[in-house]
């Protein structure tokens, strides 16, 4: 009876350890969030955090599975930024000066998503030269599309998710980085 309830007890503290304890995975996220920070300026850990907090798989997933969870995360903000810029189309349809550049950034945009399709592909076979080339051709998206704007002198309506956009980038090459 008395080793019965010592195996008991020590299951007890072994639950309250295991309940207490940061697991490997959360170390891998919080690691790999300070590796960002360190390697972009732009980018604090705790956007980071927030960041990969979007996909609820990113709190067990080890460094490949972030990686890949961040492709995934950006390239559905690519798809909202193609759906953000159709509505803007259609509300400016008479502003030629702006149709130019929103053509330009839609294309930009589409192109990102099927880049990042392939990142997350190459990512998941480990081939990670693939999927830095990928990732690197989807954050360029940004850029490029205000150049247009710049260029013509106009305003850009999609500045805040340009910016929102590269940073998520940032992340996402990064932690593929580490790989």
């Amino acid at each position: 009876m008395m080793r019965r309830s010592q195996a008991l007890s020590q299951l007890a503290v072994l639950l309250l350890f295991l309940l207490v304890t940061p697991s490997a995975s959360t170390l891998t996220l919080d690691e790999a969030c300070k590796a960002v920070g360190a390697s972009n300026r732009g980018v604090r850990y705790d956007y980071c955090v927030k960041f990969f907090q979007a996909c609820k798989g990113s709190a067990t997933a080890d460094r490949r599975g972030l990686a890949v969870i961040a492709a995934k995360i950006i390239r559905a903000a690519a798809v909202d930024n193609g759906k953000r810029i159709a509505t803007i189309k259609a509300s400016r349809g008479d502003d030629k000066r702006i149709l130019g550049p929103l053509a330009d950034c839609d294309e930009l945009y589409s192109s990102a998503v099927d880049q990042l399709d392939a990142a997350a592909r190459a990512i998941a076979s480990g081939n990670l030269q693939d999927a830095v080339t990928n990732l690197s051709a989807a954050a360029d998206a940004p850029q490029t599309c205000e150049d247009g704007f710049r260029e013509l002198g106009v305003s850009s309506p999609l500045a805040a998710e340009d910016s929102e956009f590269s940073k998520e980038c940032s992340i996402a090459l990064a932690v593929t980085n580490t790989l």
